[in-house]
């Protein structure tokens, strides 16, 4: 059986960061999940509006198409997605057994510092505390775990990798880098 992971967490949590070090090490298919948002979602992020419900459904839509097609390739997968509320996990996951979500963790001042000091993002530091508030941790009975990312994405990965027991992929079937 496949596995995807869903590296999830609030904006400046380092899901892209820590996604890209588990690709690295493993070689599996890959797609940042705001490559996927429709432009109009990201002019609204850009502009300091928060998403609603009603931004969000199709861009997860298009990110549960994407695990779907990995799925039917046989490919194990990785991909970021802020996955805020359980809700949303939810229709992820719903016919997509492969899933597990990688819930990032980090304070909130080291979050602001991060967002504070990123450059080229569409997303402005002004919405992390509406993300932050709109945060529904992972549940019991959600496949999944938490992380904390106070240190180095690579050594994040590493335990991510050991967590889920698979630390290389030989052999394994890869997907190209679709980001």
């Amino acid at each position: 059986m496949t596995r995807t992971l869903v590296v999830m967490g609030v904006s400046g949590v380092g899901k892209s960061s820590v996604a890209g070090a588990i690709v690295e090490r493993t070689g599996w298919a890959f797609v940042e999940g705001d490559d996927l948002h429709p432009e109009a979602n990201r002019a609204k992020m850009a502009g300091g509006t928060p998403l609603d419900d009603e931004d969000r459904w199709p861009w997860l839509r298009r990110i549960a198409t994407w695990i779907g097609e990995q799925e039917a390739a046989g490919r194990d997968a990785v991909v970021t997605c802020s996955a805020l509320k359980r809700s949303y996990r939810d229709l992820l996951r719903d016919g997509h057994p492969s899933v597990r979500f990688v819930h990032l963790l980090a304070p909130r001042a080291l979050l602001q510092q991060r967002v504070d000091n990123r450059r080229g993002h569409y997303m402005p530091p002004s919405l992390l505390d509406s993300q932050l508030a709109t945060l529904e941790p992972l549940e019991p009975g959600e496949p999944g775990f938490g992380v904390d990312t106070d240190r180095p994405p690579a050594d994040v990965a590493e335990e991510v990798l050991e967590r889920i027991g698979r630390t290389d992929a030989p052999g394994a079937p890869s997907g190209r880098n679709t980001r």
